[in-house]
């Protein structure tokens, strides 16, 4: 479906679409599963503007549908130095005793600085180095146990386009149904569709439902800066994959079945793992891959995913997948029929 200039694949400018404001949802839908899906069919060019509940029309016995089971945590802070100034804190990944971070303001966060919180007198967060990046490694002192105190003083990061303060109930609805391990910075979006009810479905349908890890940190949803977006690099993020998901992955392929990634977490950790001579493989590490026109897909049959920013290596990926010109085409559409866009918006499913 990719008529466009070979060259201008690798353009930044031909990334770029304009998105009315109106239409970067704010809130989730309620329920899950109703919200929108844009059905992208690349065999035939054509769009289907469904429900994601219709989602299951898509699937047939022995397909395997792979979900990233990371959970987000209350990765947002807002804390005090001594002389009253505010700061903003943004935990991105542990990383032994202490956690690389985003400070706000940046310039007031120098290394040794401290910061503490109102309500819990006796925590202190220490800057212990100042990264390349603007990024900060700190330390929690005086805090035992940090997952218990960020579940009471941290709030979901919900992403800067989402203009309000992150709620309560965001600890809910900006987690997948499935969330079990706790690591990312911000949520496997495309997985906020699903409910419990509509992944029984599937496995009545005899749909494998499959499990892998990657935790989702910020550098998956930066804008690519580069005009040759060949020379962009993606931030490290790390990714599990069982050998028990592994042979159920081969077996899948082995039977002319489709494997549907949801998300573009596990696309890239399945492109990540996959190899065209030994197939999928138990596996655990760092991956920074980034997928862009001209990258062979291996792994993937089919993905689930949501809309996402102009210029970001995110829609770079599906348009590795579906054309440059047949993605633009559908995200065009998706604008005209007042879809609603990025984490809380709705849904595509590209077969």
């Amino acid at each position: 479906m990719n008529q466009a200039d070979p060259l201008s694949i690798y353009d930044l400018k031909s990334y770029l679409f304009d998105l009315p404001p109106h239409l970067i949802a704010q809130f989730p839908t309620e329920p899950r599963d109703s919200a929108r899906l844009l059905v992208m069919d690349r065999s035939r060019g054509r769009l289907e503007d469904r429900i994601f509940t219709d989602v299951i029309n898509y699937f047939s016995p022995g397909d395997t549908l792979v979900i990233n089971k990371t959970k987000v945590i209350p990765a947002r802070l807002f804390a005090h130095k001594s002389t009253g100034a505010k700061i903003e804190i943004l935990l991105l990944n542990k990383q032994g005793e202490n956690w690389e971070a985003l400070v706000k303001p940046a310039r007031r966060m120098p290394k040794g600085s401290r910061v503490l919180f109102k309500d819990y007198p006796g925590v202190e967060i220490e800057v212990t180095a100042e990264l390349e990046d603007g990024g900060r490694l700190l330390h929690f002192l005086n805090c035992p146990d940090e997952m218990a105190f960020l579940d009471k003083a941290g709030s979901m990061p919900l992403p800067p386009y989402i203009s309000r303060r992150a709620e309560e109930k965001d600890k809910t609805t900006y987690q997948t149904v499935y969330a079990r391990e706790e690591g990312s910075a911000a949520a496997p979006t495309a997985g906020l569709h699903f409910t419990e009810r509509l992944l029984q479905d599937l496995r009545d349908k005899g749909v494998n439902v499959a499990q892998i890890l990657l935790h989702v940190g910020l550098g998956t949803f930066r804008p690519v800066s580069c005009e040759d977006i060949r020379k962009h690099q993606m931030h490290y993020e790390y990714f599990q994959l069982d050998a028990d998901t592994a042979e159920l992955l081969n077996n899948t392929r082995r039977n002319g079945k489709n494997i549907v990634a949801v998300g573009t977490t596990v696309v890239r950790t399945l492109e990540t793992v996959y190899n065209k001579y030994h197939g999928f493989c138990c596996q655990a590490g760092q991956t920074n891959k980034f997928i862009y026109p001209g990258y062979e897909y291996g792994a993937v049959d089919r993905m689930i995913t949501n809309f996402h920013l102009p210029g970001s290596s995110l829609i770079m990926l599906v348009a590795a997948f579906a054309g440059l010109d047949f993605t633009l085409q559908a995200y065009h559409h998706a604008v005209a029929e007042e879809y609603r866009f990025f984490s809380y918006g709705d849904a595509m499913l590209i077969i």
